[in-house]
C-alpha cells in the first residue's frame, strides 16, 4: 500500500468489502479520520479512528481498537486485542476486550466495560494521530522510502505477505445507507457490495462490484469490467468510462464517453464530448 501524500486523501475500499444490513464488513483494517460520520457498525481486523468520529452501530475488531477522544459509538465495541479509548469517548453500549485496556478521563460507558489484561485510566497517546503526523512529516522532508517502509511494517504478516488492504475513510466523510460523501478521490476495489449514493471527486470502481447507488464526481468516473451501477454515473467536468461487460441501469452524463464491449447503458446518455465504442484497458498501479 502507497501513500502519495496523506494517507486519508482518498477513499478507499479495499475488493471483498461489503455493507451489510447494519455492518461494513472488510478483512483488513478499517482507519478512519477526524470528524466522520459512519452511519454503519464496522467489523474488521483492527479499527483506527481520529477524533470526533461517530459510529452509528457497533465496533467489532478482531485485534485492536483506537478511538481518538471525543469519538462516540452508538452500540457495542468488542475487541479481540488491545483497546485504546481516548478522553471524552462516549460508547452508547458495552465494551468487552480480551487484552489490555488503556482508557482516557471523561470516557462514558453506558453498559459497563470488561477487560481480561491490564487496565490503565489515564490520557493514550493518540496513537492515529500520531502515526498520520508522523507519516507526514517524514513526506515533507522528502523520506518518502523511509515512509513506505513503515506503512510495510504496519500492513504486513510476520511471514512477510501482505494483509488485505484497509479500509480508509477520509476525514469528514459521511458514509451511510443512503450516501458515500467525501471530498476527496474515492477508489473502490473488485468484488464489493456497497449501498448509497457515491459523491466524490472522482470514482474508480473497480470490477464486478454491485453498487446500489448512483456515482457522481466533479472528474473522471471508472466503471470497472462486470459491475452493475443501480443508478446513475455522472461528472461535472470529467469523462466516464465503462469497461466490458458492465451495465449502468441509469443515466450517463460527463464530456467523454467510453463504452466498453457488451457494456450496457438503460437510460439517457449525455455526452458533450466524443462517444467511443470500444475495448478499453483498466490502468492499475
Amino acid at each position: 500500500m502507497a501513500f502519495s501524500r496523506d494517507p486519508l486523501d482518498e477513499l478507499v475500499v479495499p475488493d471483498g468489502t461489503e455493507a451489510q444490513e447494519r455492518d461494513l464488513v472488510t478483512d483488513g483494517d478499517i482507519l478512519v479520520g477526524s470528524r466522520s460520520t459512519v452511519e454503519f457498525g464496522v467489523r474488521g481486523r483492527n479499527v483506527l479512528a481520529g477524533e470526533a468520529a461517530e459510529f452509528g452501530g457497533a465496533i467489532e475488531a478482531d485485534g485492536d481498537c483506537r478511538l481518538d477522544m471525543w469519538c462516540d459509538v452508538v452500540e457495542n465495541v468488542l475487541v479481540g486485542q488491545d483497546a485504546y479509548i481516548g478522553e471524552r469517548v462516549h460508547i452508547g453500549g458495552r465494551l468487552k476486550v480480551a487484552g489490555d485496556l488503556d482508557i482516557g478521563d471523561d470516557v462514558e460507558i453506558e453498559e459497563g466495560f470488561e477487560a481480561n489484561g491490564w487496565i490503565v485510566i489515564r490520557n493514550p497517546m493518540p496513537t492515529i494521530v500520531f502515526l498520520f503526523v508522523y507519516l507526514k512529516h517524514l513526506l515533507l522532508i522528502g523520506e518518502e522510502d523511509t515512509a513506505q517502509r513503515l506503512i510495510d511494517e504496519l500492513v504486513d504478516d510476520e511471514d512477510g505477505e501482505p494483509d488485505a488492504e484497509p479500509l480508509v475513510i477520509p476525514r469528514n466523510a459521511t458514509v451511510g445507507d443512503d450516501a458515500w460523501r467525501v471530498s476527496t478521490p474515492a477508489t473502490i476495489g473488485d468484488d464489493c457490495r456497497l449501498h448509497g449514493n457515491v459523491r466524490a471527486e472522482t470514482v474508480d470502481v473497480g470490477a464486478d462490484c454491485n453498487v446500489f447507488g448512483s456515482l457522481r464526481a466533479r472528474g473522471d468516473v471508472t466503471v470497472g469490467e462486470g459491475t452493475r451501477i443501480h443508478g446513475d454515473a455522472t461528472t461535472r467536468d470529467g469523462d466516464v468510462v465503462i469497461e466490458p461487460d458492465a451495465r449502468i441501469l441509469g443515466d450517463v452524463s460527463c464530456d467523454d464517453l467510453e463504452i466498453g464491449p457488451d457494456a450496457e447503458i438503460d437510460g439517457t446518455i449525455r455526452a458533450d464530448g466524443e462517444i467511443t465504442m470500444g475495448t478499453t484497458e483498466r490502468e492499475r498501479e
